[in-house]
């Protein structure tokens, strides 16, 4: 790599502030004065200003698509699986947004701490995309198109309204709300959050008396779970990155 790129990389200077530091013979590689286009890796010991530069870790970003049974938990328990047995890499990584045992879909993988508190932390208001099924809406639970004027229809509508405004799941999370939701038919809903309270969506339906059947997550703002397939996981492309950063 050429040291500028390696100083940008792994320092607060840009390549052009390299570059001025490398003619006022303010670095040394390996005790000896720098030259521009001197290629470098990690082996070589590389100074600025008599300081060494420390390497920068490298940032992983990865998208798994979680299955139902899998804990998203960090730590090891008997008998319970665990999304990093999906994956084969030993570096010790966050989970940016996690989901219940019993939930599927978009989970982020990274060792970038930056961009977990960013993305889990509800004054940042990311938001979450979840297709969500219950059980026995209605025996009239066919396509969105057959409700709208039915007292089918009047019930979903009030739980829309009920969930915008905001709904008490106590247990000391107190009033949640969800930022939209839109009913698709065949008892099949989609939710945007933003918040993030524990198992929110499983005990805002418990409130009406409502189970899920199945809870899918397929976006985390702009990265979306697309094609990816049941425990499968993929490292981020670099649009991908762009866009959740």
């Amino acid at each position: 790599m050429v040291l500028q790129k390696f100083i940008a990389n792994n320092s607060s200077y840009s390549r052009r502030g390299a570059e001025e530091l490398i003619k006022k013979e303010k670095i040394l590689v390996n005790n000896k004065l720098a030259y521009l286009g001197q290629r470098v890796d990690e082996n070589d010991e590389i100074k600025i200003n008599n300081k060494r530069i420390k390497l920068a870790k490298k940032k992983i970003y990865i998208k798994l698509n979680k299955p139902v049974g899998f804990v998203c938990t960090s730590r090891k328990f008997k008998k319970e699986k665990n999304v990093f047995d999906l994956i084969n890499i030993r570096k010790k990584l966050l989970i940016a947004g996690r989901l219940d045992k019993n939930s599927r879909g978009l989970v982020l993988l990274t060792n970038d701490g930056s961009l977990v508190q960013k993305i889990t932390h509800p004054r940042f208001e990311h938001e979450k995309e979840y297709l969500v099924t219950i059980f026995n809406f209605s025996a009239q639970g066919g396509p969105a198109s057959d409700w709208q004027s039915s007292h089918f229809g009047q019930k979903i509508n009030e739980l829309i309204v009920k969930f915008k405004k905001g709904v008490d799941i106590g247990e000391g999370d107190g009033i949640v709300k969800v930022k939209d939701i839109k009913y698709l038919g065949h008892n099949k809903f989609k939710i945007i959050l933003t918040q993030g309270k524990k198992r929110q969506i499983r005990k805002m339906f418990a409130e009406f008396n409502y189970s899920i059947k199945d809870l899918v997550r397929v976006g985390i703002g702009d990265l979306k779970l697309e094609n990816l397939a049941e425990g499968k996981w993929k490292y981020l492309s670099a649009n991908e990155i762009n866009s959740i950063l």
